[in-house]
């Protein structure tokens, strides 16, 4: 319920819809706000469990079955380690000093047992706590998961549903999920919910737990519920909206990240699935379907013996079974978290199961071509040139990169080699020793860049004092987005999804799915010959600006507090593991810089990671 002094706040802001932005915002005033209003909330009849609760019949832990058991195929990745991820803690600090305590907003996609067990700012009986840092979360990073480390746990997310008890709709967004918590057919515990439904007697027997077949599980608007993110909507409505390149408030929430609608704007989701689907309320299967979010991460498992549950026949389920690996490009914090945790956890091989999955959806991910144009061959005594072009086609159902912009990047690295492959020419280099991408006139680089909109320059200021900021809580407006769309994205007016300093040609309604990128250089006079050009597509889920800005952010005036200072007093602490006496944003530049001679493990600065095929062309003269 709003405040009066609320409402009337939020109605001048609607009112200024539309009109330049106000140099002092409604929100900086308001005393207190509730990040996360919408949907279930804390205070459920039937608490979550932990995901420890579904090893006994889901999880295998070894041999070819690792490759395919739900809980195997979870345990190392992001979903599973949301709350370990130390890129998050390091990220969360700066938000909750931006804004005091957004922190509820964040943690509730990262701990939904944390939430919704009412240890983070909501006790689920009106009352409020102070865990909008994360202090008062059970267990530690290096436990397993039964406390609130355990990320997206499985009884979360077969428990969500696309209605709320009294019938309203689904949310697509900011965690705004509506979970079970009634009770499934007199078992007296809330249905497990997914994609199956079984026959008494049929060739896989009903699991021993309550449960009900969910369409809503097939659907990509599931994944909405965490992937499709907005400035917080609090109980005095949206936080920050997004000011367009004149500087005008459109009223619209900041879109922090869109990857579910950028998929609903594409090929992928072709308009025959939506319909057959119908009312979305209804769990009857659809008469046809497009390429879900679930297709491509959660791929089916090709082993011939595969099966979900110990107690099911081997082969049960051979040919559909989704695996649970969950994976997009992050392949550097799953190597952090098994160097840091891993042991502990026992989730060695996990981990290494998720990088090895998110390095081949990379790969998969784009397809790279090139075109020679003009070329003048170099002599003995002369220089020479070439022109050439390189068509990067996305093959993904998001625009590329996607998800949350902070230091993800995407670049092209383009070499002329002579004909002892020695590199004559270059657009691109990056050194993994010190981290620095080279700036060049021909660089190309796909990335998201949120500002703050500056009313006195009327610019979206992403920097300060010549170095990049990333203040996701306080952001307002969008200074660069040249990622790639996907196959027949039909978004390109929308202001949310846009373009943003780039142009992709349309097709009638719909922009292209690639771009083409020129280059010309110059060869060497005595250039061995004939000369190959290459180019590598390269992904980065961390950049060298945005370690140092986290890092930067945490250190005086703002002095933020080491972890066990922070928490000091809060049960389970001090901690022995993770940051400990460091700032969270001092431990992950710690992990980032390294190297493997240092004590502890060397996890590279961030490396990149090759997206797509690597094209050559050589060139005879």
């Amino acid at each position: 319920m709003r405040t009066l002094l609320q409402k009337v706040y939020f109605l001048c802001a609607l009112a200024a819809a539309g009109t330049a932005h106000a140099a002092s915002p409604w929100w900086q005033i308001s005393a207190s706000l509730d990040y996360t209003p919408h949907g279930s909330q804390p205070g459920l009849s039937h608490a979550l469990l932990s995901s420890d609760n579904c090893t006994g019949c889901h999880a295998y832990g070894g041999g070819n079955e690792a490759a395919y058991f739900p809980w195997d195929t979870w345990a190392g990745t992001m979903m599973a380690n949301a709350t370990r991820d130390p890129v998050f803690w390091a990220a969360l600090d700066v938000a909750n000093h931006d804004q005091p305590g957004v922190g509820d907003y964040c943690l509730r996609c990262h701990t939904p047992g944390g939430w919704y067990g009412g240890r983070v700012v909501k006790n689920g009986s009106g009352g409020t706590l102070d865990g909008s840092d994360g202090c008062r979360l059970q267990g530690t990073y290096n436990s397993g998961d039964n406390g609130d480390y355990g990320g997206e746990s499985c009884h979360y997310c077969h428990r969500l549903v696309n209605r709320g008890p009294q019938g309203e709709p689904a949310y697509i967004g900011n965690g705004n999920a509506w979970l079970d918590d009634g009770d499934c057919n007199g078992a007296g515990a809330p249905c497990r919910r997914g994609p199956y439904t079984y026959d008494i007697g049929g060739a896989v027997d009903p699991p021993p737990h309550p449960w009900a077949y969910s369409a809503y599980h097939t659907q990509s608007e599931q994944c909405g519920i965490c992937h499709n993110v907005s400035t917080p909507d609090t109980s005095a409505g949206p936080l920050r909206t997004l000011i367009d390149a004149a500087g005008i408030d459109t009223g619209i929430p900041f879109p922090v990240e869109r990857t579910f609608s950028e998929w609903q704007h594409s090929d992928f989701a072709d308009v025959i699935f939506r319909d057959a689907l119908g009312d979305a309320a209804s769990d009857a299967p659809a008469l046809a379907r497009s390429r879900q979010c679930q297709d491509c991460h959660m791929p089916l498992s090709t082993d011939s013996n595969a099966y979900a549950c110990t107690f099911a026949n081997p082969g049960s389920r051979a040919g559909e079974l989704p695996t649970h690996a969950l994976v997009g490009g992050n392949t550097w914090v799953p190597g952090i978290l098994s160097g840091e945790y891993g042991a502990a956890l026992g989730r060695q091989t996990a981990y290494a199961q998720t990088i090895a999955a998110a390095q081949q959806m990379l790969q998969g991910a784009a397809q790279l071509a090139i075109t020679p144009g003009a070329y003048v061959a170099p002599t003995a005594s002369s220089a020479g040139s070439i022109a050439f072009s390189v068509r990067v086609t996305n093959l993904s159902g998001h625009k590329l990169p996607t998800g949350y912009a902070e230091g993800r990047r995407m670049w092209l690295d383009v070499q002329v080699h002579d004909a002892r492959k020695a590199i004559v020419a270059r657009s691109g280099a990056y050194d993994g020793a010190t981290g620095v991408l080279t700036i060049d006139p021909q660089l190309r680089v796909y990335e998201t860049l949120q500002g703050v909109w500056n009313a006195t320059t009327s610019t979206c200021d992403i920097s300060a004092a010549g170095k990049l900021q990333f203040h996701f809580v306080r952001n307002d407006c969008i200074a660069k987005d040249n990622r790639i769309p996907p196959l027949g994205f039909s978004a390109a007016a929308d202001p949310e999804l846009q373009p943003v300093a780039a142009t992709y040609p349309a097709s009638g309604a719909r922009t292209v799915n690639f771009d083409d990128v020129a280059y010309a250089f110059v060869l060497p006079a005595d250039t061995a010959l004939p000369i190959t050009l290459k180019a590598t597509l390269q992904y980065q889920t961390a950049s060298k600006e945005y370690i140092e800005f986290l890092r930067d952010e945490a250190l005086p005036p703002n002095a933020f507090a080491a972890e066990n200072t922070l928490c000091s007093g809060a049960p389970n602490r001090p901690f022995d593991v993770g940051p400990q006496g460091r700032t969270r944003a001092e431990y992950l530049f710690e992990l980032w810089n390294n190297a493997a001679t240092d004590p502890q493990p060397g996890y590279g600065k961030s490396p990149p990671q090759g997206v797509g095929n690597v094209a050559r062309v050589s060139l005879v003269p």
